[in-house]
């Protein structure tokens, strides 16, 4: 390997655990916060969640190009590490658009001292029938705020686990056969 492979390799391997770790870090802290109902450090943890996703692409970046450099496309535990890599990547995603949703459940369920949330619009809130429509509406109780966010919760946790062993795969694919 030449000079300007290794800190290639070591820009991939630095980007990995600058962006990885912290970045598990903070979606596997997540549920524990959603469920004390603490709006301010899952709003951080969203934050946080979504710069060290966009940075752990520097992972994937830096790992393409070391694999070009060394020409290595052609061994299966690279195919199957770059797929394991956008999966996790997916999830992510998902991951994020949970906690937004966390956040704006558990924002809404403090926003009013005990009652429900109002809206100007009599309408607004209700289905054609007139009954009262559930969910994300305006209108909802807290309790059901509460209920929204108590979900985000269990697949914010469920996926973050899945997350996380994804990439402990990955770590293990390239420690085995990158020796």
């Amino acid at each position: 390997m030449s000079f300007s492979d290794h800190v290639v390799l070591w820009l991939h391997i630095a980007a990995a655990i600058f962006t990885i770790g912290p970045g598990t870090a903070a979606i596997m802290s997540t549920p524990r916060y959603i469920r004390k109902r603490n709006t301010v450090v899952v709003g951080y943890l969203y934050r946080i969640t979504r710069i060290y996703a966009v940075g752990s692409l520097l992972t994937l970046i830096f790992g393409l190009i070391i694999t070009q450099l060394l020409d290595d496309f052609s061994k299966p535990w690279i195919s199957v590490s770059i797929t394991l890599f956008i999966v996790a990547a997916v999830l992510l995603v998902l991951i994020m658009r949970d906690q937004r949703k966390a956040l704006h459940a558990l924002a809404a369920a403090e926003a009013p001292a005990g009652g429900t949330v109002r809206s100007d619009d009599p309408d607004e809130g209700t289905d054609e029938d007139g009954a009262a429509a559930g969910g994300d509406q305006p209108g909802t109780t807290a309790a059901g705020e509460l209920k929204i966010a108590a979900v985000e919760r269990g697949r914010i946790a469920s996926m973050s686990g899945i997350t996380a062993l994804i990439w402990l795969v990955i770590l293990v694919l390239m420690v085995w056969n990158g020796s």
